[in-house]
């Protein structure tokens, strides 16, 4: 209490302190003094009346716990009085029991009269019972059936009720009722029956299936009747629970599994394609039956069944086990493709449970996948590998089936625009778009998958397609008679390359969205350089045909013969135009590679024959008169290759210009002036070398030694720069057994 008294002074201290800070608050004391006063007097009666009531309270509790300790003492003395009483009654209940015994069997005897009728009549009631199950009507017969129970029912529960140990007479009324369970066995065979048809009874006749589903929700109230009361006396009557509902459902699946497992009507060894016959049966029967069952066999069954959901479910089971049974079989390739179509398209398509009559009950969305991801991936592994092996055989007997051909007496066939071409690029891209489009049925990724084998097999199978037209060319090059039409052959086998670029183009543009997916690009460089080396290599083997027949007349050039009239350029024309007549069949884009190299090439030859010193002129006129034959006939090529390429949209003068370069010199009639052609033709031509210009000269014959000398030493004082679109020529040309010393002597 001091420290609360503290505590009090404390505060009221530092709030009269707080009130008179300032000294014209002095004149307010009193005012303050009132109004703490009034406050204090407020506080006061408060607390009083919060004391009273407290008080108040606490003698109506005192007053409430004195009145329950009476009614608690009287309560006990009521107690004493009634266990009194219940000690005097003891001897009265047992002197009663002889009167409980004749109670029940009162009641059992009532039982017994009460069912005295159906007792006698059992064996009548059994017989008609039998008679309507036979005839079909199977709800009066039910009804019977259940007449029988309840009699059977009834008289076992009083027994049990009166003597639950005695199994004589338990045993004793079972057996007279023996007949029911038969009868209910029976019954139930009809239902099972009735219901295994479902589909096609609730066509022709619903109310069959009507008084089946019926029967069975009968059972169902009744089991749970019986079970409420086992809970209360522990008595369940022979052959309950049935649950037929429940062994409904079971028929109705094993009926499903069947019906799915029976559609395989053939065999691998008796039809190729017995999986996709298998199959659309299945699609079929399930598309029919499931229709069936949401617009007539819902209509059959009470809603909480919930038959069409469970109906689906059954079928949705059932397939994916067949599924499953399929995919663990040894399937071919083309088995794979239809198995995993079927499973990963069709069956959510339109055709089946995406079909319009299902919805809006199914939703495919939410149908689980009929094959684990594991099972598809491990088919698909199974596929691929199948894939490959079938691949690389079908390219080799395509590659060796087109060497065949190359070996016939008669041309190869043209397309239409008149090129030679081979079967070949047909059967092998006919071969990758057929498995393209299977593998497209699947998924997008397999396509793509497929597509990279391809490609990939498509690369090793042109470096074997390489490799046997450098054999083919070998083998005719033994013997030039043989084959017979080599010439169209090889030109079909460059008309291949060009059409294998174009397909491998092709095929990618159409089975791929972009060139980014899964590694497109995949060796398209590779097979493009593979392909144009085999063409390149055809174009070369032409052109050797071509040049064995043109040696003898390319050995006349710039000899005493051909200075005096030789027409081997007229023939050396005639003859490559003669064989660019058969080139006209090579598609343009090697064709155009080909005339350019011809054209190359006998210029080549042309200025080889200039370098290889067969003639050395004796006088001005032979060297004008050489000269200008020089240019006649680089005219006369030069237009030959004008023909030739007057397809290609380009002039090929380049080569042909040079021998008239090279005539220019020999032509020159001033040796002073010698130097400067030369010096000309050396900054047009940089890759022309001294040996070429010392046999240049040497063919002039009348080139003094210090020219020569002046010459060759101004050209090795360093090369020209040349022009970055020149194409050297001279560099390949080999000066025989001459060199500079051998010229200044």
């Amino acid at each position: 209490m001091k420290e609360t008294d503290r505590e009090a002074v404390a505060t009221a201290v530092q709030r009269v302190a707080g009130m008179l800070q300032r000294p014209d608050q002095l004149d307010k004391v009193e005012q303050y003094r009132r109004r703490e006063a009034r406050k204090k007097a407020s506080v006061e009666a408060r607390l009083k009346a919060a004391i009273q009531s407290q008080l108040d309270g606490v003698r109506t509790g005192l007053s409430q716990l004195h009145s329950a300790l009476n009614d608690v003492t009287d309560i006990q003395r009521s107690l004493a009085d009634v266990s009194r009483d219940w000690r005097q009654s003891i001897n009265t209940v047992e002197s009663l029991k002889d009167v409980k015994d004749a109670v029940v069997r009162h009641s059992q005897l009532a039982a017994a009269v009460e069912n005295l009728k159906n007792i006698f009549s059992v064996p009548e009631i059994v017989r008609e019972t039998q008679d309507l199950i036979e005839q079909g009507a199977l709800l009066q017969a039910h009804r019977k059936l259940m007449d029988l129970e309840c009699s059977r029912d009834g008289l076992m529960y009083e027994q049990y009720r009166m003597d639950s140990g005695n199994t004589r007479d338990m045993t004793l009324i079972h057996g007279y009722f023996g007949s029911t369970q038969g009868l209910s066995d029976e019954l139930a065979k009809q239902l099972w029956m009735v219901l295994q048809r479902s589909l096609v009874t609730v066509r022709r006749d619903p109310t069959l299936l009507v008084s089946v589903v019926r029967i069975i929700e009968r059972e169902e109230k009744i089991d749970r009747r019986i079970l409420d009361r086992k809970k209360q006396t522990g008595f369940v009557p022979p052959g309950r629970p049935k649950n037929w509902k429940e062994k409904m459902f079971a028929i109705l699946d094993r009926t499903v599994t069947t019906r799915i497992e029976g559609t395989q009507a053939d065999t691998r060894e008796s039809d190729k394609m017995w999986l996709v016959r298998h199959l659309e049966i299945i699609r079929k029967y399930v598309l029919d039956d499931l229709i069936v069952a949401k617009n007539l066999m819902v209509q059959c069954f009470p809603p909480h069944y919930e038959i069409f959901r469970n109906l689906l479910s059954m079928y949705h089971q059932a397939l994916s086990t067949r599924m499953q049974e399929l995919a663990s079989e040894d399937l071919e390739a083309n088995e794979i493709v239809s198995l995993l179509t079927w499973v990963l398209n069709t069956y959510t398509s339109a055709e089946m449970m995406g079909n319009a009559e299902l919805a809006p009950e199914v939703d495919v969305s939410t149908l689980e996948p009929l094959l684990s991801p594991d099972v598809v991936s491990e088919l698909l592994d199974t596929y691929m590998s199948t894939l490959t092996s079938n691949i690389i055989a079908w390219l080799r007997k395509a590659l060796e089936t087109d060497k065949k051909d190359w070996l016939k007496e008669t041309e190869p066939e043209a397309d239409q625009d008149g090129y030679y071409q081979t079967t070949l690029p047909a059967i092998v891209f006919q071969m990758f778009e057929q498995n393209l489009q299977v593998a497209a049925q699947i998924s997008e990724d397999l396509k793509t998958k497929v597509l990279v084998l391809c490609l990939q097999q498509m690369n090793s199978f042109l470096s074997r397609y390489k490799d046997e037209t450098q054999s083919y060319k070998e083998q005719h090059l033994r013997d030039r008679q043989h084959p017979h039409c080599y010439v169209q052959y090889v030109i079909a086998i460059i008309n291949n390359c060009q059409t294998f670029k174009e397909s491998i183009v092709s095929l990618k543009r159409k089975y791929l969205k972009s060139d980014a997916e899964a590694g497109v690009s995949l060796s398209q460089p590779s097979m493009d350089g593979i392909l144009d080396a085999i063409a390149k290599e055809g174009c070369g083997s032409l052109l050797e045909e071509v040049f064995l027949d043109l040696e003898q007349h390319l050995s006349e050039l710039m000899t005493r013969k051909w200075l005096s009239g030789s027409n081997a350029v007229d023939t050396i024309c005639v003859t490559v135009e003669d064989y660019f007549n058969d080139f006209a069949k090579i598609k343009k884009p090697y064709k155009k590679r080909m005339t350019a190299e011809a054209q190359r090439r006998v210029v080549l030859e042309y200025l080889r024959a200039v370098m290889q010193k067969r003639i050395s002129f004796r006088s001005a006129e032979e060297r004008k008169e050489g000269a200008e034959r020089m240019v006649r006939e680089a005219a006369q090529l030069r237009h030959l290759f004008r023909k030739l390429a007057s397809g290609f949209g380009e002039d090929a003068d380049g080569y042909c210009d040079t021998i008239t370069a090279v005539a220019e010199v020999i032509k020159l009639t001033d040796p002073s002036l010698l130097y400067l052609e030369v010096s000309t033709l050396v900054s047009k031509y940089p890759d022309i070398r001294d040996d070429h210009i010392g046999a240049l000269l040497a063919m002039r014959g009348d080139t003094s030694r210090d020219m020569k000398q002046t010459i060759i030493e101004t050209l090795e004082q360093g090369p020209t720069q040349a022009n970055p679109n020149y194409v050297p020529i001279f560099k390949e040309i080999v000066v025989p057994s001459l060199n500079v010393a051998k010229l200044l002597k």
